[in-house]
């Protein structure tokens, strides 16, 4: 078997690893950049399927642009949210040729057999796979955590016998170098919502994916706590919506504590309209739970708003509201130029400088000890780093590191060093000579 790593050594997002035996090639994904500057990946080898790890397009982007032929593998729920991220950002639904999984049961393309393994992360329905060809075993963690509110699937991970000592494991390292902020988990994210939301009488808004179903868990349950509407827009509603395939715990709009608001969601009833047939009765449901602007302007101080940020201001305006509690609850590194547009840089400057801005979040990604702990459990014969803009700093921290470089090729089977092994043995032989 043979392991290129098209994307995923050098950097975050964008992540593409190419397995293949002497009959099969396959994908681990196929992602796009999140950084302007970064390359995005062209495949010119014959592909015989694709695997994904999870509905973010830092791991699923590219594939409008594949044969539509090719076998995408993926599971239910992600297919769904897949599409509702494509609609709801103006392009079309997607089209390829979709193979649903399930967790824990295993499946065969060609060579290889797959067996995903449901794990936590900031996305739902989120994969972890054991890839086994060759007599060869490969571990590809995707996104993952301990942190969330279904850890449990990352101890379930730590006890299964069937992933212990894997020839590789391919382990992200997104949080290699950064902390958790003080928010070690979902339920200090909770508990800072339900101090915010109560310390004063403000109207009060959460900035963060709708599609993190953990994080909007905790803006809910502190607005329940706190005896609130909490109010979603027409795009995280329908999110909901299509979570009913997983749980019935999640909240939703038919909840009595739970409105939408219509005005102030972007476009989206406008992308509701124009896609009568995928939303069938939900665009007629959502109107039996609508909040008007007016009720929200008689007590402002009841409700919790989960809109896009780029209307709220304008409902500020609209309410002649001159202050407001604004919980940002997504990665700092949005608020930034290397990572977002100047645009949406200056919203984030602007809502920080006229109104009560809290930060509250918990990272999608494993803490440095929780990859620590996995690895100690599973002890891999060898880790290669990816998703992280830090792979060097892998063998601080971890035994049996290889470190590859994007593009290039490890066979399994023959166990060589990479070129960074070579590399790093030659510049010891020559400060001994020296």
């Amino acid at each position: 078997m043979n392991i290129k790593i098209h994307k995923g050594t050098n950097e975050i997002g964008g992540s593409c690893i190419e397995l293949n035996t002497k009959n099969t090639t396959i994908l681990l994904d196929y992602g796009t950049p999140l950084q302007d500057e970064s390359n995005q990946v062209k495949i010119t080898d014959k592909i015989d399927a694709i695997l994904i790890s999870h509905p973010h397009q830092d791991h699923f982007g590219e594939i409008v642009k594949i044969d539509k032929n090719i076998p995408i593998y993926c599971g239910k729920l992600s297919l769904e949210l897949m599409n509702t991220t494509k609609i709801f950002t103006g392009d079309e639904i997607l089209t390829n040729n979709f193979n649903i999984f399930k967790p824990w049961s295993n499946f065969e393309i060609g060579d290889f057999k797959i067996t995903p393994y449901l794990v936590d992360h900031s996305a739902v329905d989120s994969y972890s796979f054991l890839i086994e060809a060759d007599n060869k075993k490969v571990f590809y963690s995707g996104d993952f955590r301990a942190n969330g509110r279904k850890s449990k699937l990352y101890d379930n991970l730590l006890k299964n016998k069937s992933l212990k000592e894997v020839d590789i494991m391919l382990l992200e390292g997104t949080m290699i170098k950064r902390g958790n902020n003080d928010f070690i988990d979902e339920q200090s994210v909770e508990n800072k919502i339900y101090q915010t939301i109560t310390s004063n009488q403000n109207l009060s808004f959460i900035i963060g994916s709708s599609q993190n179903i953990d994080s909007i868990v905790s803006a809910y349950r502190a607005c329940k706590k706190a005896n609130k509407i909490f109010v979603i827009d027409i795009y995280t509603a329908w999110i909901l919506e299509k979570l009913k395939i997983a749980s019935n715990s999640i909240p939703n709009m038919s909840w009595s504590d739970v409105k939408v608001i219509k005005k102030f969601g972007g476009n989206y009833y406008e992308k509701l309209q124009s896609n009568k047939s995928y939303f069938g009765s939900f665009i007629n449901d959502v109107f039996n739970h609508i909040v008007e602007a007016d009720e929200i302007k008689s007590n402002p101080q009841n409700y919790l708003l989960k809109i896009s940020p780029w209307y709220i201001e304008k409902l500020l305006n609209l309410l002649n509201l001159e202050n407001a509690n604004i919980i940002y609850s997504q990665w700092l590194g949005y608020m930034n130029n290397r990572y977002s547009d100047e645009k949406t840089v200056k919203l984030y400057k602007n809502l920080k400088e006229k109104y009560n801005f809290i930060y509250a979040h918990t990272s999608g990604h494993a803490t440095l000890k929780d990859l620590q702990k996995f690895a100690n459990a599973l002890s891999p014969k060898k880790i290669i780093p990816i998703h992280t803009e830090y792979k060097k700093e892998f063998e601080r921290y971890f035994d049996n590191v290889m470190i590859l470089d994007d593009d290039e090729s490890f066979d399994i089977n023959y166990d060589k060093l990479s070129k960074y092994q070579v590399d790093k043995l030659n510049e010891i032989f020559k400060e001994d000579l020296e």
